[in-house]
């Protein structure tokens, strides 16, 4: 019974009761729109028309201006799979400190950007990544990717690399080739284990894999967002977008064109973080050897032309939530040389 039919068949003196009644079930939590329509941003966000593949679609990004004497430079901060870009706001705040344009966009299918229903590419988002820094006049920059934007950072380095002056991989993914370890999973499975995980189960995941040192009431507006979309009727819509990311992560490896990039390079890594995407599918006997994040970039820095590994003691995956002034001074201090 709705509360409006509720209200009609009650007499006025149980009204109350009715509405006691009404109220007892566990609450659930409210739609929130893929888009995250509402869900604040610590700085103005602005989007980019795109046509991909077709389709007419929105790129969302924040563009701070620096609020210290400006340096003239811009730092491109590219977000993880997890997370929209909001998650960087005390990174930009330590930048944009500092003298820096701070460009942070939201990838297509993340964030407050449109979710279409192709499949998704690094070279895709490369090339509008490329196409917003663009249409704001940006040529050169220092590029910053945590997590898959780490991925992606490879391949804009790849492609892009005379514009890039400075490249910070952190926390990255895809340091390893994951197709070595984990068979091929299907579209349907990943849905169906996604759709599966409780608000819960999603707090211990990202508690556990990513070895956080945070409270958990640190990624909990993150945990009640994905709880809030599961509830939007275009929840189906976003779910296949999520697939897109896993699938694109794993059949499109970054780990063999690392070495070949000769920009000036700093790998900033947890000590504690060994994610690896596809480990619950792998062999038991397989699982073990994946996700040795610090040992590979240690071992994939030295053979590059110009590169050097940072390790964080004590964190996990988050380090500039994590650790935020360590992390600050030492993405700086990388910057201003």
């Amino acid at each position: 019974m709705t509360f409006r039919r509720a209200i009609a068949f009650c007499f006025a003196a149980a009204a109350a009761l009715c509405f006691a009644a009404i109220a007892a079930p566990e609450a659930r939590a409210e739609a929130m729109g893929i888009a995250l329509e509402g869900f604040p941003y610590p700085y103005p966000v602005d989007f980019l028309p795109l046509t991909l593949e077709g389709e007419d679609l929105r790129l969302a990004y924040m563009d701070v201006p620096p609020t210290g004497p400006p340096t003239g430079r811009t730092v491109v901060l590219l977000h993880g799979r997890n997370f929209p870009s909001s998650y960087w706001a005390p990174t930009i705040k330590a930048l944009a400190e500092a003298g820096y344009r701070v460009v942070a966009p939201d990838q297509i299918g993340f964030g407050k950007s449109s979710k279409p229903g192709f499949a998704y590419s690094f070279d895709a988002m490369a090339r509008a990544t490329i196409a917003l820094l663009d249409s704001l006049h940006v040529d050169r920059f220092d590029l910053v990717g945590h997590s898959m934007g780490g991925m992606l950072a490879v391949r804009l380095a790849r492609a892009y690399g005379s514009r890039i002056d400075h490249l910070v991989l952190y926390s990255p993914i895809g340091l390893e080739d994951y197709r070595f370890y984990v068979p091929p999973v299907t579209d349907e499975e990943l849905a169906r284990r996604e759709r599966a995980l409780t608000a819960d189960g999603y707090r211990k995941q990202l508690m556990t894999n990513y070895a956080l040192s945070l409270p958990p009431a640190a990624i909990e507006p993150f945990v009640q967002l994905r709880d809030e979309i599961m509830e939007s009727g275009e929840y189906p819509r976003w779910l296949k977008s999520f697939v897109a990311s896993y699938q694109m992560i794993y059949t499109q490896p970054v780990a063999h064109e690392i070495p070949l990039i000769d920009r000036p390079t700093l790998f900033i890594m947890g000590a504690n973080d060994h994610n690896a995407p596809g480990r619950p599918f792998a062999p038991p006997e397989l699982r073990g050897r994946m996700g040795q994040n610090a040992a590979l970039a240690q071992s994939l820095a030295a053979r590059m032309a110009n590169a050097r590994v940072v390790v964080f003691e004590g964190v996990g995956h988050l380090g500039h939530l994590e650790a935020t002034q360590r992390f600050n001074e030492t993405l700086l201090n990388f910057l201003g040389h």
